[in-house]
């Protein structure tokens, strides 16, 4: 990482006093392509609580000085909201065996540094300690690769996740609502999940 740059740990209700700064960041990094998320506040806040609600969650801070500048969430996949629980149901897998990761948002200027390694490996290390999980899981916004929103330089994060041992599931999608850049209304998205098993469950 470079001089400034450090990382912080939060847990449970720990992170209610990030909440605004994570938000903030959701709505500037997701803004861009794939994503395309035009950011709603009141969304963020709604969404983000389950997180100080949970006593096993996990934020995972990127600060340069006070600023925040990335951010990875995670916590167990029975407390997450039913959509993200809907793919497991129907492949008659145990909520309790799977750990889920939510976003990990790097403003662009911090990429490159190895923070986003150190974003999965404190999740899968935080995961990992609790000795019952069996499966690390996040879902990504799926997008055709001759999509026009496209931008020329745009690299996807999929050859990344694969070296970190994820492996892309199609059979396994949500949809998911939201606002995008230059549309009028919500619209509904499709992702589709990763998973990893997680080595070393006792």
């Amino acid at each position: 990482m470079g001089p400034g740059l450090r990382v912080v740990i939060c847990r449970g209700g720990d992170i209610a006093e990030w909440l605004s700064a994570v938000a903030q960041l959701r709505i500037e990094v997701f803004r861009d392509y794939p994503y395309l998320y035009d950011g709603d506040v009141d969304y963020e806040a709604n969404y983000l609580q389950t997180y100080t609600r949970t006593p096993d969650a996990l934020l995972v801070l990127a600060l340069d000085g006070e600023r925040v500048v990335g951010a990875s969430t995670g916590l167990p996949l029975a407390e997450a909201e039913a959509d993200f629980q809907a793919p497991f149901h129907e492949r008659g897998m145990d909520m309790n065996d799977v750990f889920y990761f939510g976003e990990s948002i790097l403003l662009p200027e911090y990429r490159g540094q190895g923070l986003g390694h150190r974003f999965f490996d404190e999740r899968e290390a935080h995961a990992r300690a609790f000795g019952s999980f069996k499966w690390t899981a996040f879902a990504a916004v799926d997008r055709s690769e001759d999509d026009p929103r496209r931008p020329a330089d745009y690299r996807a994060n999929d050859p990344f996740w694969t070296r970190r041992g994820y492996v892309r599931h199609p059979d396994m999608q949500m949809q998911l609502a939201w606002k995008q850049i230059g549309d009028e209304q919500e619209t509904e998205q499709a992702l589709t999940f990763w998973l990893r098993p997680l080595e070393n469950v006792h």
